[in-house]
């Protein structure tokens, strides 16, 4: 029984009214296995795919953390009462089609195109025999690091060990049938050569894209031409054959009774394809999920080689494990932008949701992120200040080490330390990182006009008379009534506004930001206050209107 299982009264309670989507999927499945022969007797089997072909990825975080995240409502909503596995299966027995670009010697490869990936030498060295293996164990590894629960499956040791021997005889016998489920969606010339058998040359050891010349269901074998002309009869048990992607998708769930997969939206049209064949070799298809792909800032497809992406150590090198986890929760079946823009909101967001947690009641909780980014056990981790707010005092205060940062946070939030806020002493590194690398090559500083100065200098008056220790709202209070006191940036629509008390526009705000920081927006400036300083905001303002925030900004440029 898993800690999501484990539930207070008040989650159990509320149980029945989750409707976050992890939980909704968790219901579908539950519809599933009651109908499965064995029903509770049998563990749920939850599988996600790797192809590795190339090394892990922010994808595959994404594919293996929404599926844990189902796996775990599917527990809370049957009490732990059914035993659920996870499998990561590579797909390792594939012929490597192209030589990746991060390799140390790309023409040492050559000679080992369209050979299975657990036979094409391993070009990093150490301790793995092949290409495949090194990047299996890669995979493991990267699923290590992040803690998930999971069971790991290599498509040649399954394929060689017999484990999926009696799907393929079958697979033989109904041939035809899985072939009149595969030619009507092939063009004419694939049609003429297609089948869903790939030999592996006993010649070459390639994996080759032939035509059968004969299929004996009897004797369970094909009969092929290999590529020196000869034909060739092999069994298609024992690892001599594999199947091609789309029938060995639905092979695979049959052979192993797949309850649950998840994939992109790019598999979205071939998934009926993959039940079809699931059927006709004795199996029921699992319960598919699919989800959206990923875009970049200009909204384009994100692809490996285009290297337009964000790549999972790009991610957490500026933001934590759990912000992507969020990131992945949040609207999986809605195309996302993802590129390092995304990161500051989505540390922000799930900033909130944690330190909103333990106020909300059963059903809010189970419908917070953070119980599925944490599997149902959330970490008591508030901290006192926005990644946003942290980013602003990088900013003003010039810092390149977070400890920078901890001189004003202890001032400003008595008795924190790094050992009492280890969460909040990595956003402080976070902050530097991705100040450094993303916000400050951006920043254009640009001068007052005269009504600014005016306003400006007011500001730095008024908060010179600022009671010591004044709150954040009490410096927010005299922002306001500094702006509402300039034509200029007075509104009069605003919720609240009367004619003798009007609004503050955002106006007021942006110059602030433009003028002592450089960007266009910012955090609540009352509280950047609070934190950054009274003297040292007022030093900042007199060094904007002094003109030196410009001359530093074009030195550095």
């Amino acid at each position: 029984m898993t800690d999501a299982a484990t539930l207070d009264t008040a989650l159990s309670a509320a149980l029945g009214d989750a409707k976050a989507w992890p939980f909704e999927e968790a219901r579908r499945l539950i519809k599933r296995v009651e109908k499965k022969k064995g029903g509770a007797d049998k563990a749920v089997l939850f599988e996600t795919g790797y192809g590795p072909s190339g090394l892990p990825h922010i994808g595959t975080f994404g594919e293996v953390a929404r599926t844990t995240m189902v796996r775990r409502a599917f527990e809370a909503l049957t009490g732990g009462k059914i035993k659920t596995r996870l499998l990561c299966f590579s797909d390792d027995m594939d012929g490597m089609r192209k030589i990746p670009d991060n390799v140390p010697d790309r023409a040492a490869l050559e000679p080992y195109m369209q050979m299975p990936l657990t036979t094409v030498p391993n070009p990093f060295g150490g301790d793995y025999k092949s290409f495949g293996d090194h990047n299996n164990a890669m995979l493991r590894r990267f699923l290590d690091t992040f803690g998930f629960e999971y069971e790991f499956a290599s498509a040649t040791e399954y394929y060689k060990s017999g484990r999926f021997d009696e799907v393929l005889l079958r697979a033989v016998e109904r041939y035809d049938a899985i072939m009149d489920v595969m030619l009507p969606t092939l063009g004419a010339e694939r049609q003429a050569t297609y089948s869903p058998f790939l030999p592996i040359s006993p010649t070459s050891g390639r994996v080759l894209y032939v035509p059968m010349k004969a299929v004996d269901a009897k004797a369970g074998t094909i009969t092929f031409a290999d590529e020196d002309g000869r034909d060739v009869t092999l069994p298609v048990t024992g690892g001599g054959v594999k199947l091609q992607w789309k029938p060995d998708f639905g092979m695979r769930w049959a052979a192993l009774g797949v309850d649950f997969e998840m994939f992109g939206k790019d598999h979205q049209t071939n998934a009926p394809i993959y039940d079809k064949i699931c059927e006709i070799l004795g199996g029921a298809p699992p319960e598919h999920y699919v989800y959206e792909l990923f875009l970049d800032e200009n909204g384009e497809k994100i692809s490996k080689s285009k290297g337009n992406g964000l790549t999972i150590d790009e991610w957490l090198t500026y933001a934590s494990p759990e912000s992507l986890a969020l990131f992945m929760f949040q609207k999986p079946r809605s195309a996302k932008k993802l590129y390092f823009d995304v990161i500051p909101r989505a540390v922000d967001e799930y900033l909130q949701l944690l330190a909103a947690y333990p106020r909300q009641d059963g059903k809010a909780k189970l419908d917070n992120a953070v119980w599925h980014i944490h599997g149902g056990v959330p970490p008591a981790a508030e901290t006192p200040l926005t990644f946003a707010l942290l980013l602003n005092l990088v900013a003003a205060s010039n810092a390149d080490d977070k400890s920078v940062l901890w001189g004003f946070i202890r001032r400003h939030v008595p008795g924190v330390s790094p050992e009492t806020h280890p969460l909040l002493d990595k956003l402080a590194g976070y902050a530097v990182r991705y100040y450094a690398d993303f916000v400050k090559p951006q920043k254009r500083y640009r001068a007052a006009d005269e009504e600014e100065r005016v306003a400006l200098q007011a500001l730095s008056d008024a908060l010179a008379k600022a009671p010591e220790g004044a709150s954040a709202e009490d410096l927010q209070a005299i922002l306001y009534d500094v702006g509402r006191a300039v034509p200029r940036y007075q509104d009069f629509a605003a919720k609240g506004a009367t004619p003798e008390k009007p609004g503050v526009s955002n106006a007021w705000f942006n110059s602030i930001y433009e003028i002592l920081l450089g960007e266009s927006k910012g955090p609540r400036f009352g509280s950047f206050i609070a934190l950054y300083g009274v003297p040292e905001t007022r030093a900042l303002i007199a060094t904007a209107l002094d003109g030196k925030l410009i001359a530093a900004d074009a030195k550095s440029s």
